[in-house]
Formats: C-alpha cells, sequence, structure tokens
C-alpha cells in the first residue's frame, strides 16, 4: 500500500507522475475548501511536499498529527513556523542547492540593467526617442567599482564569483565571518558605505526583517545602486522608495517586494528602478532540479536513509 502524501503545492510535470507512482497524493494544492480537506486527509499523511510559502502554523500541524517530514521545493520557508517545527520533532528539507547559479544570474543582471539604465535604453529605442533626440545619456560604468553583499552563503558566494569577472572589488556582511578572500564589514551600513552596488542575498524571516534601512540606503549614497533577490522582508521598502524617489541612491534592480503579487504602485513609476516578478529561479533547467531535489528527500524519508539537504 502507498504512503499518504499531502501535495500542497502543484510539482512539475515529471515530479508529479514520480509522486503519483511512489505515493497516493491527496492534492491540497487543488482543494477548494483546504480547511475541510486538511481535516479529513492531513491525519493520514507522514510528509508533504510544499513551497516556502505556505502559511505551516500549530493549528495547521494540529491537522497533520502523524506529519514527520515537509520536502520544501523553494530556497526560503519564512511562513513556516520553524519553532513548532522543532517541537514536534518534524524534519524539513529545502532546495538551496539546486537554484544557485541562476538567482546568482539573476543579482549579476539585475545590477548591469540598472547601472546601465537597460530598460530606459529599450523604451528609448522603442518610442523613436533615439532618431529625434540622439544618443542616450551616458551611464555608469560597473568595472571598477565596489560590491557589497549581504548574506554569504551559497548564493553569495556564487554572486562574488560573477561580480570578481566584471572587474568588482568584494566585500560581505552576514552572521559570521567566512575564510574568503572578501572584506568583512560587521553590520550592512558599514558594508553599504563601503560600497557603490549593495546586493542583499540573506535569508528571510524575523532575523533580517528591514535589515536594509533607510540608514544603510544612505549609507550607500546618491551614486549607489541597490539589488534584492532575497525577500521583500529584508528591505525597508518605504525607505527604498523614498530614497530612490529622492535621488538618495542611483537606482535598485528588484526581484523581490514587500506585497506579491501586486508591489507598491509607486515602484511602477520610478525610472530608476528594474523590476522582476521573484523569478530569479525561475528557469525550466532550474524548477525541475529543485522539486527533483524535493522528491528526492521524500525518497530518502520513507527508505529511512539521510536527509538530502535538511534544515531542521
Amino acid at each position: 500500500m502507498k504512503p499518504d502524501l499531502l501535495v500542497a503545492f502543484t510539482p512539475r510535470a515529471l515530479q508529479m507522475a514520480q509522486l503519483e507512482e511512489a505515493y497516493t497524493c491527496h492534492r491540497y494544492d487543488r482543494a477548494t475548501d483546504k480547511p475541510a480537506f486538511l481535516a479529513e486527509f492531513g491525519p493520514r499523511c507522514r510528509a508533504m511536499f510544499c513551497n516556502g510559502h505556505l502559511h505551516v502554523d500549530t493549528t495547521f500541524l494540529d491537522n497533520m498529527p502523524a506529519l514527520e517530514m515537509i520536502a520544501v521545493t523553494s530556497a526560503g520557508f519564512e511562513t513556516i513556523d520553524v519553532g513548532a517545527l522543532k517541537a514536534r520533532g518534524i524534519r524539513m528539507t529545502n532546495t538551496s542547492d539546486a537554484l544557485v547559479d541562476d538567482v546568482a544570474d539573476m543579482a549579476v543582471l539585475l545590477m548591469l540593467a540598472a547601472r546601465r539604465q537597460l530598460v530606459e535604453g529599450d523604451a528609448y529605442v522603442r518610442s523613436g526617442d533615439w532618431g529625434q533626440m540622439g544618443m542616450f545619456p551616458l551611464t555608469t560604468s560597473t568595472r571598477g567599482k565596489k560590491a557589497g553583499i549581504v548574506g554569504l552563503g551559497n548564493i553569495g558566494r556564487a554572486i562574488a564569483k560573477r561580480c570578481e569577472v566584471f572587474g568588482l572589488e568584494i566585500a560581505y556582511s552576514g552572521r559570521t565571518k567566512k575564510d574568503v578572500p572578501y572584506t568583512f564589514f560587521d553590520n550592512p551600513t558599514d558594508l553599504a558605505h563601503w560600497a557603490d552596488i549593495l546586493i542583499v542575498a540573506t535569508s528571510g524571516g524575523a532575523d533580517t526583517e528591514h535589515l536594509i534601512s533607510a540608514d544603510v540606503l544612505r549609507a550607500l549614497g546618491e551614486n549607489g545602486s541597490f539589488v534584492n533577490i532575497a525577500r521583500g522582508t529584508v528591505v525597508d521598502e518605504e525607505a527604498l522608495i523614498a530614497a530612490l524617489e529622492n535621488a538618495t541612491i542611483a537606482s535598485a534592480g528588484l526581484d523581490v517586494f514587500e506585497n506579491e503579487p501586486t508591489p507598491d504602485a509607486r515602484l511602477l513609476e520610478l525610472p530608476n528602478v528594474v523590476l522582476y516578478p521573484h523569478h530569479a529561479s525561475g528557469t525550466v533547467e532550474t524548477r525541475d532540479a529543485m522539486h527533483q531535489l524535493a522528491v528526492d528527500n521524500l525518497a530518502a524519508f520513507y527508505a529511512g536513509q539521510p536527509l538530502l539537504t535538511p534544515v531542521l
């Protein structure tokens, strides 16, 4: 008899086929009355497949008394009550290892697009302004500048390596000093004061909420660029909007926002910010790899083997 599995996020087709072959899948992701569905099928399931945006609190967990393991398809999981999982001895895995390269690529893409005004340049060509008004205004070079990375985990290190290729000097801040050939700063404010470009690659959650404050943005300065591929909560978005409106900083490239999928309307009107729809890991190859890693973690759990990418 197949084990019962709560499927709380729609898998990629190949991974869904694997789950259906191995488990009796209860499709919470498709349920119209989710509380009733969870009350009926939750108690049967020892494991759950979900992404990091699912709200898992004690009430949710009360409906899954047999739950022992959660396979998360994303890197972040700030809407999941980790303390409650620990208290109940529930294991959890994520997929940070699978998305490093594409997310790092997007950080560099946003950095270059913001500093070289790619979106504005595209509009300049499409509108006919190039022919009518002549040369596009000069932008700012990237080579020789200083890139500060907030959070030097796997993604932060991958960003640093890419920035080195572009001739940038690298420094970082984070919870701990790493064994890397980059300058370490104790806090983001000092890092921002040093940097020309500030890239956020830290984890989300309560510990990093509004880590990038108005003070940090002021330290970055009027020629500075800000890039966020972490979580929208990491930056004080009101302060960021004000900094962009008032030219406290020069530009920004954002993949994440405090309100998704409807970012603050003021951001949509600003010419000095490049916006991307929380899609840094959004390639076929990486999403397949992320979902496969979650499937493989479930297989390891049911086989009594060590989890591949444990968080808890």
